[in-house]
């Protein structure tokens, strides 16, 4: 086991896991004074375990923003006993900015802000990012593997003087320190091949953080959008999303928790799996278009690129004052060239040949853009399963699991009631289903937000109809 593992190579996954540690750390307008900027940290949070009981986070559900003290991925791998395996934990460690104001007597004081040599600084929370990694062999794996964490705290301070060289004040960065641990084991499964199960489970094991203080005294030592990379070579992971029928039972069985592992590197390779706070696909990537990261939940690089530009020079002036990498992405903006903006306003990533009607074709998914306008005229009905299908009609929604939206899983098993039938330009049908228990299926029902499925996605419940 090593600290620091150079070798590790994740590919173009790494790009992708950098995203992730700053999905959502300081949102558009990049403002200190923006409501949404004031509660931040809203993915793969590990708290210390005794803040976290206190507060009723040791719940056990998958990807999300979940605060709890742990999290576990548990994922399927094709590899021998020689096969050396790579982990690498990334987080971001909490680093509290303060400004302090030069009292008469050489003291300093807190205060929110302070201007000095036209420059302004405010009072607020950044991050310091982390990496540990782990390597061991599928054999030592058998027997189990532990890396303890250790950041330690720290404080850097910058000195601010006025435009005479005089001292006014200055600004104090402080970081406190964490303690985590990262374990890793690997299991056979029963398979018809050779295939084990790895189990990777990451905590907090902070033991200086009262029951009862404040989320934002707890926070200083909580890691931060913690997810994790691992790599194999003489082997190969599985997809969970989408596993050869042989090891279906055994993805079935992984339990994890918090997490949300995918395939990540090139699509068609397998030697490395991300697991991640927020639901992904297989081999997620960075659009090649995008000049750099805007730190917004599935962002849109043209609106907010333009939106950011919208922004009036006072809130520019704040911007700047707030956060360094909120510096930096107002500069990149502000600098971007029409070339590079225009190539954000939209892009064509496959193209295939119009087919005459009733040829065989795939229709745009619902949650793509465009999928709304491909859906055409209401059909009345659909035969599914010797059974037809129309308004009204009750199903069980058996979403498949490659090719289609990543929370329909979610979905499987539940029930529902067809609300239309549907055309998509090729002469596909598709079912608009609202899926019962749900609170808000009567406002989506009557704004039209459905979710849609294909026929062979749902199951005939026979004698089973509604009429509205």
């Amino acid at each position: 086991m090593h600290p620091r593992c150079s070798s590790a190579g994740f590919g173009s996954a790494e790009a992708v896991a950098e995203a992730i540690l700053y999905e959502g750390y300081l949102l558009y307008p990049y403002r200190r004074s923006s409501g949404k900027n004031r509660v931040r940290w809203q993915f793969g949070v590990l708290v210390p375990p005794a803040w976290g009981e206190a507060h009723g986070l040791v719940d056990s559900g998958v990807a999300g923003s979940a605060e709890s003290p742990w999290q576990q991925t548990e994922c399927l791998m094709e590899a021998p006993e020689t096969a050396v395996v790579r982990v690498r934990l990334r987080f971001l460690q909490l680093q509290r900015k303060t400004v302090e104001e030069r009292t008469a007597d050489g003291a300093h004081r807190p205060v929110d802000r302070i201007d000095a040599e036209g420059r302004t600084e405010l009072s607020f929370d950044e991050a310091v990012p982390r990496e540990f990694d782990l390597e061991a062999s599928v054999a030592d794996l058998r027997r189990g593997h532990r890396l303890d964490v250790q950041v330690p705290g720290g404080e850097d301070v910058e000195q601010l003087v006025d435009d005479r060289g005089e001292p006014v004040g200055r600004v104090v960065r402080r970081r406190w320190p964490l303690s985590a641990s990262v374990s890793v084991s690997a299991a056979s499964c029963p398979a018809p091949f050779r295939l084990l199960r790895l189990t990777l489970r990451v905590e907090n094991t902070d033991r200086t953080t009262p029951a009862g203080s404040r989320r934002d005294d707890a926070l200083r030592c909580c890691l931060l959008a913690a997810h994790t990379l691992l790599a194999v070579d003489q082997g190969r992971f599985l997809s969970l999303l989408d596993p050869p029928e042989w090891a279906a039972h055994a993805a079935r069985d992984c339990r994890n928790v918090h997490t949300f592992p995918v395939l990540g590197g090139e699509p068609g390779s397998s030697d490395v799996l991300l697991s991640s706070p927020v639901i992904l696909y297989d081999h997620p990537q960075i659009a090649p278009e995008s000049p750099g990261d805007l730190h917004d939940a599935t962002e849109i690089d043209e609106i907010l690129s333009l939106r950011t530009l919208t922004l009036s020079d006072a809130e520019k002036h704040e911007v700047r004052a707030t956060d360094p990498r909120a510096a930096a992405i107002l500069d990149r903006v502000e600098t971007m060239p029409p070339e590079v903006l225009e190539r954000l306003h939209g892009a064509i990533r496959s193209l295939e040949p119009v087919r005459r009607q009733g040829e065989a074709t795939g229709p745009t998914p619902w949650w793509e853009p465009g999928a709304d306008a491909a859906l055409g005229p209401e059909a009345e009905t659909v035969l599914v399963a010797g059974a037809l299908l129309s308004r009204g009609s009750r199903v069980r929604l058996r979403p498949r699991r490659q090719g289609t939206d990543a929370h329909d899983m979610f979905l499987a098993g539940r029930t529902g009631r067809v609300e239309q039938v549907l055309l998509d330009v090729d002469g596909t049908r598709f079912l608009a289903v609202t899926v019962d228990d749900d609170p808000g299926a009567e406002l989506h029902q009557w704004y039209g937000r459905l979710r849609h499925f294909r026929p062979e996605e749902v199951e005939p419940l026979v004698g089973e109809v509604e009429t509205r």
